[in-house]
């Protein structure tokens, strides 16, 4: 962007020039040499000293070496050969936290990586405080990443990944703010463990997983027996229930020829039989033969 401005202005000067000094040329080619040249030196330091900042820059501007202020976005103008100009893109910037191998709590190697956000919001501090800011505050991460991650666990390493992004974020905030830098947001990407390790754990989970599943079953399974068990005393206290019962079996097998059904005969209609049989046996008058008689 700022080539851009600089070699557009250079070039419509440099054409401005020409047609300037052709006409002298023709009546005084002499004067018409000097003019050429300080037009062309003129054109350069013009040029020079024309910079453009985007929306998302701003230039720090050092005036013999001193840091003089804060230009852009936008163009603006600097004195050349006695002012220097360093652009800070202003946006928010990702840095990748390199993969490093850290020792957790319970003396665990874990193999981890991360992200790291920030921007620049004193672009002068950032400048002069520090040498490289990109790479200062890259370093500091990896460090913070270390210390956070030694004072944890592997279970809570692996369950608290935003916890852990957020302390790390603390750390580095309290540090780099004289930088003038600020943090937005520390991610942690992969965490690589031992294959022994990863084997051990997917056992365990297995292990879980089976343990639940056998306390659904037993009690899917006395719940069930708590409803039949309240179904049967249901029905024992009302006289009708098992009939209503054997009419919704009924009507639930559907007008399929396949199906063959069975009817029991009732409850109550045996038990009237046995009663009836038992009056009848006690009622019944012995019969005597003629062999029994005196």
């Amino acid at each position: 962007m700022v080539n851009y401005i600089s070699g557009l202005v250079f070039w419509i000067l440099a054409a401005t020039g020409v047609f300037v000094v052709m006409p002298i040329a023709t009546v005084n080619p002499g004067l018409a040499t000097i003019i050429g040249i300080t037009w062309f030196f003129m054109t350069i330091i013009v040029s020079s000293s024309i910079r453009l900042a985007a929306q998302w820059e701003q230039g720090v501007v050092f005036r013999l070496g001193k840091y003089h202020g804060l230009k852009g976005p936008g163009i603006f103008v600097i004195i050349p050969l006695i002012d220097q100009v360093r652009m800070i893109d202003g946006r928010v910037l990702a840095i990748e936290i390199p993969q490093q191998q850290v020792i957790t709590k319970d003396n665990v190697p874990v193999m981890i990586n991360g992200v790291l956000f920030f921007k620049v919001i004193r672009p002068e501090d950032a400048i002069i405080k520090v040498q490289d800011y990109r790479y200062a505050i890259s370093q500091y991460a990896q460090t913070c990443l270390r210390d956070v991650i030694g004072t944890m666990s592997l279970d809570q390493l692996l369950t608290e990944r935003e916890q852990i992004g957020k302390d790390i974020q603390v750390t580095l905030e309290h540090d780099t703010e004289e930088w003038g830098l600020e943090v937005t947001g520390i991610r942690l990407q992969d965490i690589n463990m031992p294959e022994e390790l990863k084997k051990m754990m997917s056992r365990q989970a297995s292990a879980e997983r089976e343990k639940r599943a056998t306390i659904t079953k037993a009690e899917g399974d006395r719940e069930a027996s708590a409803n039949l068990a309240a179904a049967a005393r249901t029905m024992a206290e009302s006289p009708g229930a098992m009939q209503l019962r054997t009419l919704q079996t009924i009507d639930g097998l559907g007008p399929t020829a396949s199906n063959t059904v069975v009817l029991a005969v009732p409850m109550d209609v045996m038990q009237a039989a046995s009663k009836l049989n038992e009056f009848l046996g006690s009622h019944t008058t012995p019969v005597i033969s003629a062999a029994d008689k005196p």
